[in-house]
């Protein structure tokens, strides 16, 4: 069974988070995801988008359901977002509700605190997974032998948790780490 399935099985085959249907795709709730249904979770693309980038605060009122999730993972990710949103009394309150084990405590800490780097482009401009940005200057590409040319459109970058000056990337078709102070946001 891969982790789909189980995830699939798990969900009833809806987001964990606020019960959508719309592009579900698991998720692996880190810093240190082992790549198992233990520590991922099944999210809809509007959960995955919020999660990576602004949260929208309506959105998130579903958290007063799932954060009584059984699963670890669900638990760990209620109380990651309630804390970003504990600017809203609604939010302050689920929070002050939620009683996690000690471990599940610790491993939203931890995950919460990788989560505070920021990314920013060249101008400065807070850069989110999924974003498309732009090379400002060519850049050699050690190890493939070719040069990455200015202009050039990255799309869909992921961002390297534990550090705000780097991002992962596609360039002609090899995945490669790009500075951020080397791009700009499109």
């Amino acid at each position: 069974m891969t982790i789909q399935d189980t995830l699939i099985a798990r969900s009833g085959g809806v987001c964990e988070l606020c019960g959508g249907t719309d592009g579900l795709e698991d998720c692996a709730v880190g810093p240190d995801a082992d790549g198992s249904a233990d520590m991922a979770a099944w999210l809809c693309q509007t959960c995955r988008e919020q999660i990576a980038g602004t949260p929208e605060p309506d959105h998130w009122r579903c958290l007063g359901a799932s954060m009584w999730s059984e699963h670890a993972p669900v638990q760990v990710l209620a109380w990651r977002m309630l804390d970003r949103l504990k600017d809203h009394a609604w939010a302050r309150d689920l929070s002050d509700m939620l009683y996690l084990e000690d471990d599940t405590r610790t491993w939203a800490e931890a995950g919460a605190a990788v989560a505070a780097v920021a990314h920013r482009d060249s101008n400065g401009t807070v850069l989110a997974a999924g974003d498309t940005v732009t090379l400002i200057k060519d850049l050699p590409v050690k190890g493939a032998g070719f040069t990455a040319k200015r202009g050039t459109a990255v799309r869909g970058i992921a961002l390297v948790p534990d550090n705000a000056g780097q991002i992962e990337g596609r360039v002609e078709g090899q995945r490669i780490v790009i500075l951020t102070e080397f791009v700009k946001k499109r």
